[in-house]
């Protein structure tokens, strides 16, 4: 191998100074208040945005539940709106400024509501069966496009939904059947399972609906917690924004409208949904930009190509312009930034080499404003819409989790290593900021926090690696701390100081007295297209390259023990560190999350199974893939693996599989090595995020107990 060439350079020595010393404590993580989902009012005057807790079980004191509620803003201080058990997870202005729309649970499905600000209760809109989410005003105000979100039987049955009992255009794929005429049989037919062939079937098909039994035919059959036999639609309805009026379907078809978005002149619906409509929705992963009248007619493609998916379209105030964003849909796609006429003619691709999906336009449609994973932050920048070049506004060391514009100003949420997310306000080139929330101040008061030190180096590859170190807090001068190597997942992920999900995290073992370093190894997001594609056919040598170079880092440090190492990492980092502690003996233990390990096996199990053939260019079964896959699975070096090690899985993780744990552990069990399991009831790939919070607390303390057990 080339000589790793290290040009370990300071870049950012963040000094704070800290006046509390109390620790972050793991259960601080039930403290932290998210802002999130920012709408401004069409006067400007003031916004709208959702504040995320965790607040007490009421039957179980340990555990915690979810709540999003509305809060409003004037800019200068804030205001709760909603309250009570049930979440409201965003909210929409009408034209006066003076109302809005949201969605809110009613007897366990999400209805529309519509509220008066200026006193009087909530009115409930829609009594939908199927529920109804994500409503929009029409900038007239006169109308309210929403979301309502159903399985194919239901769409096949309901006579409303699909009052011409019509059938897909493309192909169900089920098996013995030539044409879907078979959906057509006679549904009065007698269950009867010692009668003809046809009571047989009907037989079957009762176990089915009386959840006896699952059948697939579909391609995607694995959702995040469950398998799915059925596929679901997203149907678009309008309704009139009045109290008694009735709602509208709008699109009738077998297949799926997304990301739906009033023109500026309420005349038309802009959607994305699948670009040829004979095929089967699982096999179309090309997405065409759809334009429709606000009863559903006129329905046509405007931006539309083989081999491309087309998403986020975003409409100009003066009429005049949509940008979306494209990325190829073969193999690694990268999110572009398109600019077109709002007819989709004329498109332009914009030089920006981030990718990006929120766009919000200033009133007089001369620039957008866009948020991107950038250097470890999440900066806001604006598009110039005239030059086509694109400026950055904000810093690399903060998030911009939300943003809205106003004719003079930006409100944003912001994260930053000392508050994991507040409301803020400044002028439109983010100059001047002024804090509006302190959701978070109560607890930080007193705590004591590790500030990250960013440096990079150039890798073999020469790229330019980051990586960001953090000290143990409340450190003590000449005593020695344990040092913990923490990698992210995707593999395209990005961790730095803007970034939300981490925060605690990094603080608790902080706090703990851990030194903790992470990096952005070759094949993370927010480095663009080609830093993020360097890991093609490469999962495992050039990325532990990357992190292990800056552990080797980080050991330099007067601070830290490097006789007692530790390292950890979910998901793709999961794989990545099973994949390490196979090539490299420094680390005292280990501990791999939802973890992927054999490729070939993760094909079949997990529903991220495109990311098989997207990075390593094929097939299981193609003779010029096998050895790759052999090559770059953690599994096929089970047996050089030495360091202690826990395993953990979500037990309805389906997006990496739970057999690939279960393989790497019985593997090293027979080996008699030192290994655990940990498995979570119910917990899926999104456990330490936003799953159960007390199973999110026990996966932080099992990491704790388990290093402690090597390195105290």
């Amino acid at each position: 191998m080339k000589k790793i060439i290290l040009i370990f350079c300071l870049i950012t020595n963040i000094v704070i100074a800290q006046t509390g010393k109390e620790k972050v404590l793991v259960t601080d993580m039930t403290k932290i208040k998210q802002v999130a989902n920012i709408s401004v009012a069409p006067d400007g005057k003031r916004a709208i945005y959702v504040l995320r807790s965790n607040e007490p079980n009421e039957t179980d004191k340990l555990d915690f539940d979810y709540r999003s509620h509305l809060w409003i803003t004037d800019f200068q201080s804030v205001k709760q709106l909603t309250r009570g058990s049930e979440s409201v997870g965003g909210a929409s202005w009408g034209a006066d400024s003076k109302q809005i729309t949201f969605a809110r649970n009613v007897k366990g499905k999400s209805q529309i509501f519509m509220m008066p600000l200026d006193g009087g209760e909530a009115i409930q809109l829609t009594d939908l069966k199927y529920g109804a989410s994500n409503p929009q005003f029409s900038p007239d105000g006169s109308k309210i496009l929403f979301n309502v979100n159903v399985t194919f039987s239901e769409l096949l049955k309901d006579t409303l939904l699909n009052p011409t009992k019509k059938l897909p255009s493309w192909s169900v794929e089920k098996a013995g059947f030539k044409t879907n005429e078979f959906l057509r049989m006679d549904k009065k037919v007698k269950a009867n399972p010692d009668g003809t062939l046809e009571e047989i079937r009907a037989y079957l098909d009762k176990d089915i609906e009386d959840k006896k039994a699952k059948v697939f035919s579909r391609l995607n059959f694995q959702g995040e917690a469950t398998t799915e036999p059925e596929i679901r639609f997203n149907l678009l309805f309008v309704i009139e924004a009045k109290e008694g009026a009735k709602p509208v379907q709008i699109t009738k078809s077998f297949w799926s409208f997304n990301g739906a978005t009033w023109s500026a002149d309420s005349k038309k619906i802009y959607a994305v949904c699948g670009r040829d409509s004979l095929l089967h929705p699982d096999r179309e992963q090309n997405t065409a930009i759809v334009r429709m009248n606000p009863d559903g007619t006129e329905l046509r493609q405007l931006v539309a190509e083989k081999g491309i998916s087309y998403s986020n379209p975003s409409l100009s105030f003066d009429g005049k312009w949509m940008i979306f964003t494209m990325s190829k849909t073969e193999w690694l796609g990268f999110n572009q930034i398109m600019l077109a006429s709002a007819d989709g003619s004329n498109p332009v691709s914009i030089t920006f080499d981030r990718a990006s999906n929120n766009f919000e336009w200033t009133v007089d449609s001369k620039y957008v404003y866009l948020a991107a994973n950038s250097n470890g932050g999440i900066p806001l920048y604006r598009l110039d819409v005239q030059t086509k070049k694109v400026e950055r506004l904000s810093d690399f060391d903060s998030g911009i989790a939300s943003f809205g514009i106003t004719k003079d100003k930006v409100i944003f949420s912001k994260t930053e290593v000392k508050n994991p997310s507040e409301l803020y306000v400044a002028d439109l080139l983010m100059k001047n900021p002024v804090k509006v929330s302190a959701h978070n101040d109560g607890f930080l008061k007193n705590k004591a926090l590790s500030f990250p030190e960013k440096r990079t180096y150039a890798n073999s590859k020469g790229q330019m690696v980051e990586y960001w170190i953090m000290k143990p807090t409340n450190l003590e001068a000449g005593k020695k701390y344990p040092l913990l190597l923490n990698m992210h997942g995707g593999p395209t992920a990005m961790w730095g100081p803007g970034e939300s999900s981490m925060w605690h995290e990094f603080q608790y073992f902080c706090s703990q007295g851990y030194g903790v370093v992470y990096a952005n190894p070759r094949g993370s997001g927010g480095y663009g297209k080609d830093f993020q594609f360097a890991n093609y056919q490469d999962w495992g040598t050039g990325p532990t390259e990357d992190v292990l170079a800056a552990a080797t880092d980080a050991g330099k440090e007067a601070w830290a023990d490097t006789a007692r190492q530790v390292i950890t990492g979910g998901s793709y980092a999961g794989y990545l560190t099973a994949w390490v502690i196979s090539h490299d003996n420094r680390f005292k233990a280990a501990f791999a999350q939802r973890g992927v390990y054999e490729l070939s096996t993760f094909m079949g199990e997990g529903n991220a199974w495109r990311l098989t053939p997207n990075y390593f260019g094929g097939y299981p079964w193609d003779e010029k893939i096998k050895p790759i896959l052999e090559r770059e699975s953690p599994y096929t070096y089970v047996n050089k693996i030495n360091t202690p090690f826990l395993i953990k899985h979500g037990e309805n993780d389906l997006r990496t599989g739970v057999i690939q744990s279960e393989m790497m552990y019985k593997s090293l069990k027979i080996m008699g090595k030192e290994v655990e399991y940990v498995r979570m009831p119910g917990g899926t790939h999104e456990l330490s995020r936003s799953g159960n919070v007390r199973q999110r607390i026990d996966r932080m303390l099992r990491i704790y107990e388990f290093f402690e057990r090597y390195v105290r």
